[in-house]
């Protein structure tokens, strides 16, 4: 497995493992009329500004690749959270991967890489956000170090949802 910064032309592929992951990872936790409704060709216009837009280290999405195939991706850049001093705090803005590939250390690596390129950013610290109730996604947050930091924010994803913050120090 590699993994590397993203380009303009990796955009459909992020969006299809954005979807693919979704409608996995968020079954039960979201509306599943919503999640049916998920399109990768409505996310990779998207996914192209957001990948032209990566400025290194500082803000970045990164995509893991296994025999030539991309099967996750890790955004990152500047905290989007104005609830405290964010000066020196990063963000994992999104990591997703393919249902075929969890449990096979691409999310690891993913992480690992992202924290890095924050960390050469001057980053001191990092946050996230994950959905209430997404048990897989925080048990793998905490497995890393992640803990949380008692953020809390209500987003509406295909109907109100809740949202806690992890934070690494």
């Amino acid at each position: 497995m590699q993994v590397r910064p993203a380009v303009v032309e990796d955009a459909q592929r992020v969006a299809e493992v954005h979807v693919w992951s979704w409608q996995t990872g968020y079954h039960g936790l979201l509306p599943q009329p919503f999640l049916d409704e998920l399109r990768p060709s409505q996310r990779v216009p998207r996914w192209k500004r957001i990948i032209q837009q990566d400025v290194w280290p500082r803000q970045g999405t990164l995509v893991a690749e296994d025999a030539g195939e991309v099967v996750g991706f890790v955004n990152f850049g500047p905290t989007r959270d104005d609830d405290h001093d964010s000066v020196g705090i990063g963000e994992i803005t999104s990591i997703y991967v393919l249902p075929t590939a969890w449990r096979r250390g691409v999310g690891r690596r993913l992480m690992t890489m992202a924290m890095l390129a924050l960390r050469t950013a001057d980053f001191a610290s990092a946050t996230l956000w994950v959905l209430e109730g997404n048990v897989r996604a925080i048990r793998f947050y905490e497995r890393l170090g992640w803990q949380p930091d008692g953020g809390v924010k209500d987003d509406v994803i295909g109907g109100i949802v809740g949202g806690a913050r992890f934070e690494l120090a």
